[in-house]
């Protein structure tokens, strides 16, 4: 089970990550003043489409390299991941961040920051 403390810690450990608020003024992490991985409560909508199997837990959103990663992720472990209709066409995944371990955790958020991360910085990075 992780926390916001663990998306805290290993978010602002990947290079040239902030931490600042999203424009509804929940935490967000940003490289580059992209953001790559944020807090994402549920909204209405959301309930409705998922109705019971809809969590009760906290939420990340996070980036992801394309749909089909995000599909993927979703196919393979859909206790963790999950979509709603608001992210159709987006490269971007819902995870439950009651019922992800910490380790998995942090290599999503790798991958998040990889794909938001300028060139010269994931050049560095990979070295």
């Amino acid at each position: 089970m992780a926390t916001w403390d663990d998306v805290r810690r290993l978010a602002l450990a990947l290079p040239e990550t902030a931490e600042r608020p999203s424009y509804e003024g929940l935490p967000a992490w940003r490289v580059n003043d992209k953001a790559f991985a944020w807090d994402r409560p549920l909204r209405g909508k959301d309930r409705d489409v998922l109705g019971d199997a809809a969590p009760s837990g906290p939420v990340l959103g996070v980036s992801v390299a394309d749909e089909g990663v995000k599909q993927a992720l979703v196919a393979d472990d859909p206790a963790v991941y999950f979509t709603t209709p608001h992210f159709d066409g987006y490269a971007a995944v819902l995870v439950r961040l009651d019922d992800i371990a910490a380790d998995e955790l942090g290599e999503l958020l790798t991958e998040a920051w990889l794909c938001r991360a300028p060139k010269r910085l994931v050049r560095v990075f990979r070295r």
